[in-house]
């Protein structure tokens, strides 16, 4: 804009008005970074808090994202007016009934419509399911009726439909411009893809980089696992979420997605039950974690990431391996695990 029409008082507000406005930039950049973590809630505990402790305990650490797995009604209550951003799951063993119009509908009007006053930000309609699966068909029909329910309740602006991936569906991981999901997965998830950006919606994608590194650690080793690696390796990567996250978006590219935004839904690291699971590693990686997501990636530079990290609590029914059991933030009694900041 040129300015040189303006008088010396012109001048003065326009400087002043420019400065509000950088200020008001500035200001909301750093909040989106502060607010880029969540925290994912998993309830499979006989000894867990319960859900208004819970709530309360998101909100007393200044942690304003949270998912949930399923359609937790008593969740849902204490999440009334928190202004806590939710993650609301669609339980895999629900998705075949949710390809009837008519049930997707009900579900909406229960679980999203009846609760007007919880922030619901993305229904992740399954989790994790492989393509082989016996859901993997009913995927996209579900979330197309999820969609439509959506729609129809004029929330469509508010509440993106998506699902959440095991980064294993890409191939080709390294470097990671070659990412490409695989042969088996392209069937299945390229029409989901192709929905998604229909819609303006995000692809939902769990990121570990602890199992990548005990599954090979010859190529992934625990520094660069950690954030803690000093050198760039041959592809120019310092760490390995960035490589897997990456790959993921190469993959977008290539299924015609370049500008797809993808949500970390899941990232984590065990504090025992295995290879390098202990509290030290745990406590460097969330630490680290949580600074890195304030930026982005070598493909995606500019950031935040959209972050959730697994998980608030030690989940003691959860199956084998003993890892699955031990990736809480929070001990049982509420008590920090590790000394972290959520802001």
């Amino acid at each position: 804009m040129d300015h040189t029409f303006l008088s010396s008082r012109g001048n003065t507000a326009m400087t002043t008005i420019l400065l509000l406005f950088g200020i008001l930039i500035s200001t909301t950049v750093e909040f989106t970074g502060a607010q880029s973590v969540g925290v994912c809630y998993g309830a499979n505990g006989d000894n867990l808090p319960s859900r208004q402790e819970v709530v309360d305990l998101y909100k007393s650490k200044g942690i304003n994202r949270m998912r949930i797995y399923d359609q937790d009604e008593e969740a849902l209550q204490a999440l009334r007016g928190s202004n806590i951003e939710v993650i609301l799951g669609v339980p895999n063993d629900k998705l075949q009934s949710l390809t009837d119009a008519g049930a997707a509908n009900d579900w909406v009007n229960k679980y999203v419509k009846a609760y007007s006053d919880v922030k619901i930000k993305y229904i992740a309609v399954g989790n994790e399911v492989p393509p082989g699966d016996a859901a993997a068909g009913s995927v996209l029909p579900a979330m197309r009726n999820i969609q439509n329910a959506i729609s129809s309740t004029n929330l469509q602006g508010q509440i993106k439909v998506s699902l959440a991936i095991k980064t294993s569906l890409v191939a080709n991981p390294y470097p990671p411009e070659n990412g490409v999901f695989s042969d088996e997965a392209r069937s299945y998830i390229t029409p989901i893809v192709d929905f998604l950006k229909s819609n303006g919606a995000p692809l939902l994608a769990n990121v570990y980089t602890y199992f990548a590194h005990v599954d090979d650690p010859q190529h992934n080793s625990l520094n660069y696992a950690l954030f803690t690696q000093q050198e760039k390796n041959d592809a120019g990567y310092q760490n390995l979420f960035d490589a897997i996250l990456d790959g993921v978006y190469a993959a977008l590219e290539k299924a015609g997605a370049p500008y797809m935004k993808v949500v970390v839904s899941e990232s984590g690291w065990p504090s025992a039950g295995g290879d390098a699971a202990n509290v030290q590693n745990a406590e460097s990686y969330y630490k680290n974690l949580i600074q890195h997501v304030k930026g982005g990636t070598p493909k995606r530079p500019n950031g935040p990431i959209e972050t959730y990290l697994f998980a608030m609590f030690d989940e003691n029914r959860k199956p084998d391996p003993e890892t699955e059991r031990n990736f809480g933030l929070f001990r049982p009694d509420k008590s920090a695990k590790y000394q972290i900041s959520f802001n």
